[in-house]
């Protein structure tokens, strides 16, 4: 169990849903949260709810310059959850190409643009904790979700890069691969969703892991070994049963 006192970790994406859970369990745990998000009205609620230490840092993951600002406002930080996220459920035969780039742009590419303006000063320091958010969707592509999974493809891949090349100095990198979590974006589903879990039980996973030295967790644990195990079958097999 690691030491949370005196800590101060950024949620970025946490102003609802499985961010705001996390914010309250790391709060309590004695860390200090700063919460980031586009929406300010909804952080300055979150802050003055939470039970701890807390502040807040409006930034748009999309907007390099709105990240540099966002950077050189809250200063070090000892770890960085990465939460941000978009969801909109279509496939290939109703290509939307502005949902798509978007949720490329949120889900991965701002991600990256995250972590190069922090990387850099914690591998300098030799300290620090990362966390990304991936899904259970990273595994192998699925019907019905252009954009969304190949952006969880991709921050997958972008964790287990990092983790290569930072798994032997102070810099820990953790990939968190959760199922379905009832928040905003699951709510525009109109399909069954198997495990469906709130974001208090995500969170406790999450902050589970966080507590851990391993490198990725993906949750439901039973749920999940369906993904897991899809990628050894044949596509013949594959595409007729996730199809």
């Amino acid at each position: 169990m690691k030491s949370w006192q005196g800590k101060r970790y950024w949620l970025v994406g946490a102003s609802a849903g499985l961010g705001e859970a996390l914010a309250y369990k790391l709060c309590r745990a004695g860390a200090e949260v700063i919460v980031s998000a586009r929406s300010e009205e909804k952080l300055v609620e979150l802050v003055a709810a939470l039970p701890g230490k807390a502040r807040y840092q409006t930034m748009d993951v999309q907007d390099i310059e709105s990240v540099r600002s966002a950077v050189e406002n809250i200063g070090d930080v000892d770890g960085i959850v990465y939460l941000a996220g978009v969801y909109w459920p279509f496939g290939a035969k109703d290509w939307n190409a502005d949902h798509a780039t978007a949720m490329i742009d949120v889900n991965l590419t701002g991600l990256v643009r995250v972590l190069g303006e922090t990387v850099p000063d914690m591998v300098k320091k030799d300290a620090g904790h990362i966390v990304i958010t991936s899904s259970l969707t990273a595994f192998r592509g699925l019907p019905r979700s252009i954009g969304y999974t190949a952006s969880k493809a991709g921050t997958m891949s972008l964790a287990e890069c990092m983790y290569a090349d930072l798994r032997k100095t102070g810099v820990q990198v953790q990939v968190i691969n959760p199922g379905f979590i009832k928040t905003q974006l699951t709510d525009k589903n109109d399909f069954k969703m198997p495990f469906l879990m709130e974001p208090e039980e995500a969170a406790q996973e999450v902050f589970d892991h966080m507590n851990s030295d391993s490198f990725k967790k993906s949750f439901p644990f039973v749920f999940s070994l369906f993904f897991r195990l899809a990628r050894f079958l044949p596509d013949a097999i594959y595409y007729r049963l996730f199809g």
